[in-house]
This record gives structure tokens, sequence and C-alpha cells, in this order.
């Protein structure tokens, strides 16, 4: 059987992983005129790991990032320590894999050299999907410069904006969420000794949140500061001006400030979501990634969710004949609530324990730091402790 996957990026990649190692021909369609990933920082929970070794790169997606020692919500008006998890020894026990970051495109670099290395899949630039036709026997997929490729299965992995999802449900543009974020990335060396902490650290403020960690195997600081600035025009990696960046956070505390003004090249985009939407098949066509559940970064777990979703996909696909329709339903099914939650979790979380301001800050620092560590535990179990498809294939 072949199939199409519309978009090239993470999920597409490991969409195409998943499927081609359960004995399929798989065809990625990206519309840009190379394979790479954009972005700087991105962290990966337990359950990243799990997918990723189903998926056969977990080893060397492990060996490119770095291992964070700890969680700290800190509050960032008065610099004091709310609460933090520990992701070491019982975490690692728990959940069974490490919680780490990694650069964007270290990730996506391990999912493109096992896709070139795998003969059964194919990887196609120059080719952005507009539209799909489809009849009881197969698929075909109709590029921007009316290129034509045709199989069983088309899976829209094409991204937020995604033509596939547009043509499935007709539903609108995304949701601007009205927040602002401002990213850096930064030579290590040039962080204060004192300062080169192997955490992932948040700075919370009213209306605003701060957060920074290692990347690049440590050589490098990910610097990700957000405002609630009620933005409502969508924008992509615009550039910043650096004033303009530290003149957004005035109440940030000393240390974290010192962070924040070691930033340069910033770039801007105003985050965007939607709604869970409860259906994301059509036949023979199926959504993942951000094209089925895009969801707002507050939760870490966007890349995640989308590594699930290609782990499933490719199980319940392998020995698919006939009854492919039937198979991406049960796919839909399986993977709705877990992803509808996350997208309003995350939702939540930047409104309840980022965002607040006066009486509410103060109520979410007392409930915070009133959690122990196994308390902590507990309430990412349902998120971290996830182990999509089984146990993992070790390869």
């Amino acid at each position: 059987m072949k199939t199409l996957i519309a978009g090239g990026g993470i999920g597409g990649l490991a969409a195409a992983l998943g499927i081609a190692r359960r004995g399929h021909q798989v065809a990625v369609l990206e519309r840009r005129d190379t394979f790479a990933e954009l972005g700087a920082g991105i962290q990966l929970g337990p359950n990243a790991f799990h997918a990723l070794d189903r998926l056969g790169v977990g080893a060397e997606v492990r060996e490119r990032a770095v291992h964070i020692d700890e969680l700290r919500f800190m509050d960032g008006t008065t610099g004091r320590r709310v609460a933090s998890m520990p992701l070491t020894g019982a975490y690692r026990t728990r959940f069974g894999n490490p919680y780490a970051v990694v650069h964007r495109g270290d990730l996506y670099q391990a999912l493109l050299d096992a896709c070139v290395a795998e003969p059964r899949v194919t990887l196609h630039t120059h080719s952005s999907v507009e539209r799909y036709e489809q009849d009881e026997d197969g698929v075909t997929t109709i590029t921007g410069a009316g290129q034509r490729h045709t199989g069983e299965v088309l899976i829209g992995a094409d991204g937020i904006r995604s033509a596939v999802r547009r043509q499935l449900l007709d539903d609108g543009p995304p949701r601007v969420s009205g927040h602002t974020i401002y990213r850096s990335v930064i030579p290590m060396e040039q962080v204060p000794r004192e300062l080169r902490w192997n955490t992932v650290t948040l700075w919370a403020g009213p209306k605003w949140h701060f957060v920074h960690y290692p990347i690049a195997g440590g050589t490098f600081l990910n610097l990700a500061a957000t405002r609630d600035d009620g933005a409502r025009e969508a924008v992509v990696g615009r550039p910043a001006d650096r004033r303009h960046v530290l003149s957004e956070f005035p109440e940030l505390g000393d240390t974290a400030r010192q962070l924040l003004e070691l930033g340069t090249d910033w770039k801007q985009w105003v985050l965007c979501d939607r709604d869970p939407a409860d259906r994301w098949t059509d036949g023979r066509v199926a959504l993942l990634g951000d094209a089925a559940h895009p969801m707002l970064q507050y939760a870490a777990q966007g890349a995640c969710m989308a590594l699930e979703d290609a782990v499933l996909i490719g199980q319940l696909l392998a020995g698919a004949t006939a009854d492919v329709p039937q198979r991406l339903e049960k796919y839909n099914a399986e993977r709705y609530e877990r992803a509808a939650r996350t997208q309003m979790v995350a939702r939540a979380m930047g409104e309840q324990l980022y965002h607040p301001a006066g009486h509410a800050a103060v109520a979410r620092n007392a409930m915070l730091s009133s959690l122990t560590v196994d308390e902590l535990y507990d309430k990412v179990e349902w998120l971290h402790g996830a182990r999509i498809g089984g146990q993992e294939e070790h390869r």
C-alpha cells in the first residue's frame, strides 16, 4: 500500500517512519524547496521518547538532547522559587524515560536521516498539496503546480493552516490567542557561570512569562518570553527590536532580567491554536499533528502529540488492505480525547498558571508551593506516563 503525507515537518516525517516500518510505501510531499526545520528549542517529555523509541530513533535523539534535572516555576517579579519538579531518579524510574530539551533541528535531523535511510520512503520538495480527490480505491493529491500523486491513504500533516484540513473540515482560520512570544538563542559562553542551570526555568508574571533552558548539547541557551498583549494578527518569525522586547517585561526580577538582556536577534510570533475538532478523517484521508489538534505551547506537548499520532497510525495501518477508512476512524477515535484534553490544558495553563496577577498570582503560588514532589508527579502522570502502542520496540 502507498501512503501520501502532506507536509514534511516533525509530524510528517514521524508518520512516514511509523508507516514505512510497517511495510508500506510512503511519499512525503513538502511545499518548501528543502527538508529543514525552523525554530529553536523544544521540550520532550517521556511520552515523546517512548514514541521515538517506537519509531526507531530514540537513541539518536537522546544523544543530541540535554537531559534536564528539574522543572522550576519562579515568581517572575519577586524572583522567589514557587515550586520545582525533579526530573532525575524517581521521575525517570516512574515514567521510564527522561525529560529533555533539544534544538528542533536536531530532533528533525534524526527523523530526516531515518527517512532517507528507509527505502520505502520517498521525499518530494516543491510539492504544496492544495486539495485531494478520492474514490473507493484510492486518493490523489493535487499540488499548487498541478502535480498529481496517487496512493491508498493521505495523511494531512501540513500544520496549523493545513490545506487538507481546510477541505476536510472547512472550519476557518486558526484562533489567534492574543499572546506574543519573543525568541532568541545565545551561546552558553555568554551566560554567567552561576546562571548556567540544567533546568527548564519559568518566571511567571502579570500577563507574561519568561522561559529559558539549554539546547544543542548545552552549547546554547534558548530564551522565550511571552506577553499576553491582545495581539490579533497572526505573526510568524518577524524580527523584533531588542529594546522593544526588554520594554515588554518591566516587572521582571533581577536574575531573570539579566538573562533576558543577553538576548539578541529576537524574533516574534503570535501564538495560535484551534478548538478541539472531533473529526479528523474523511474516507482515506486523516489529519495528524498540528493539522489535527494545534495547541498552545504551555503544556510543552505539541511535538509530543504528533509523535504519538505517528506511532498509532503506523500501528493501525499495518497490514491494511480494503479496510483503510475504518482503520483511520479507529485512529481518530483513540487519539481524539487525549489530544483534545491536552489542547485545553495548554490553554488553561497559560491563563491559570503563567499569567495571573494580584490575588490570583498569590493563590497560584500558594497552591503550587503546597504540592509535594509525588503530587506533582501525579498531576503529570496522564501526560508524561503515556505509552502509545505498548512497550518500546528496540531497534
